[in-house]
């Protein structure tokens, strides 16, 4: 069985209600929903949630809710991993089926496409990995990165890349918080994600955004309608 697991908890303090607040047109967790049906890679799509009002309008778009995720896992504290760990223990104990492959899909990533997440699975099934997650570049070389001192004076990280060009200096990457593809096993065992068993799908970084100030979103609402309005999607 392949599942696909949507972590939505109730409890977002800097943008209240954040996974259900409305962005371009829809609450901002049908963008995910919707990108999960049309990838057409799951046998089942579920939201993991604590609070009910998420729970309604996760129904609402398709995704199915099975269990109401318990508070000991609904907290400020609560990592993915444990999260993601239940949902597949809860449906290979109630469903009758067993989770062979599991994708977590962020709620709040309204630009992940369908076509990155079957990207992804086309890439975990090739390699063989624990696990296949979304990527970017950064777009400055983090060798040349500043730190900002208690005193107001600044510090490179590493002052031996002074004089180095840019272009000289090795990419460097990171999360682009949208899927995260996962043999069950992996996901069952804790394996770390971050980690060598890993592999990336690499995306563009004007297709990245996180979203956890008033100023990201506003910026996210302008770029996601920039790129629809230049879309056939």
């Amino acid at each position: 069985m392949r599942l696909a697991i949507i972590p939505a908890r109730g409890g977002s303090k800097r943008i209240p209600r954040k996974n259900i607040k409305e962005f371009c047109g829809k609450p901002m967790i049908a963008w995910t929903i919707q990108a999960a049906f049309e990838s057409n890679c799951f046998d089942q799509i579920i939201v993991s949630t604590d609070d009910c009002e998420i729970a309604i309008v996760a129904r609402d778009y398709g995704a199915v809710v099975p269990f109401i995720r318990p508070s000991e896992l609904s907290d400020d504290q609560t990592g993915t991993l444990p999260v993601i760990r239940h949902a597949i223990e809860w449906v290979n104990a109630c469903s009758g089926d067993q989770v062979d492959q599991a994708c977590c899909l962020y709620a709040t990533a309204p630009f992940v496409r369908a076509e990155d997440i079957r990207r992804g699975l086309t890439v975990l099934n090739d390699t063989g990995c624990s696990y296949v997650f979304s990527v970017t570049s950064y777009g400055f070389p983090i060798q040349r990165a500043l730190r900002l001192t208690p005193e107001g004076r600044v510090i490179m990280f590493s002052p031996d890349h002074f004089s180095s060009r840019s272009q000289d200096l090795e990419d460097a990457y990171h999360d682009a918080g949208q899927f995260y593809w996962g043999k069950a096993e992996s996901w069952l065992q804790s394996r770390m994600i971050f980690g060598e068993a890993s592999a990336p799908v690499l995306l563009p970084r004007y297709r990245v955004q996180d979203i956890d100030t008033p100023e990201d979103w506003e910026r996210a609402e302008w770029m996601f309608k920039a790129m629809r309005g230049n879309s056939d999607e």
